[in-house]
């Protein structure tokens, strides 16, 4: 899972494996070490009809209703947004990169302007 953060705009991007941990579980975290402090980022089904943000002791959660995640793992949707008063929210699946990079993307979904681009 990845976490993007630009003014007012949280952006999670999960890869398959995140995925389907997630729905399985409800629940996915990464932390990111800062010597003597952590970060956390966590994802969580919740009951709440629309995204929503927190940010609590270094950890932000995104709380993703069920219905929504039920629909993501069983169709192609790619994400959902929503705002959380003045914070605009995305969550989407991760998608491979069309340029070279040197991360492992050998989990994250095909690319679907890959097809346009070969074609």
């Amino acid at each position: 899972m990845k976490i993007r953060i630009k003014g007012n705009s949280l952006r999670y991007r999960l890869t398959k494996r995140d995925v389907e941990q997630f729905t399985k579980d409800g629940y996915l975290e990464e932390i990111t070490n800062f010597g003597s402090q952590q970060l956390i980022y966590a994802l969580q089904k919740s009951d709440t009809g629309s995204l929503a943000a927190s940010f609590t002791d270094n950890k932000i959660t995104l709380a993703m209703p069920a219905a929504m995640a039920a629909e993501w793992e069983q169709t192609e949707r790619v994400g959902f947004d929503g705002n959380d008063n003045d914070l605009h929210l995305l969550i989407e699946k991760d998608f491979k990169c069309l340029d070279n990079v040197a991360e492992d993307q050998s989990d994250n979904y095909p690319n679907p302007l890959a097809f346009k681009k070969s074609a």
